[in-house]
């Protein structure tokens, strides 16, 4: 038995380590605030995680006025974990709010994909990936700072 629970905290720690760099992501699926899939590949070159709301904020306040678009033409995609919102909250006023967005929200209810990319929940985390390989990994704490390495980004 104490064999049993040593095992199995072992591969739990396992699955709550922070992705490195070097290491390939594991590929996932989510919905966006239009019920539309999205699946993480190898075309992806950043990902956006914000944890919490001030996060998502800060990703709301760096793209406005961008068009349509923007994110998709730089191989962008932003996660948010809304795992932590009351559903109804969600569904009756914050999706529907997502959906005026110029910029896709891929939506992580069940908190299956944001915790992968430990960081803290009010800034932004940004993977920089290569063909689904981490190579670089930074946060951003204000939306101007956010918005100046999107620019950097390659359309």
């Amino acid at each position: 038995m104490k064999y049993g629970v040593m095992l199995l905290l072992s591969v739990l720690c396992l699955g709550a380590q922070a992705t490195e760099i070097g290491e390939r992501l594991a590929p996932w699926t989510l919905l966006d605030q239009f019920d539309q899939p999205y699946s993480l590949d190898q075309q992806t070159s950043t990902l956006l995680v914000a944890r919490g709301m001030d996060a998502a904020k800060l990703v709301k306040a760096a793209l406005e006025d961008r068009p349509k678009g923007y994110l998709e033409a730089r191989h962008t995609v932003f996660v948010a974990d809304i795992q932590r919102m009351p559903t109804l909250i969600a569904k009756m006023f914050a999706v529907p709010a997502m959906r005026d967005y110029s910029y896709r929200v891929l939506l992580d209810r069940e908190g299956r994909v944001a915790p992968r990319y430990p960081g803290a929940e009010n800034k932004v985390l940004w993977l920089q990936l290569n063909q689904g390989q981490l190579v670089a990994q930074r946060e951003y704490a204000t939306a101007a700072e956010l918005r100046e390495a999107l620019e950097q980004l390659q359309p």
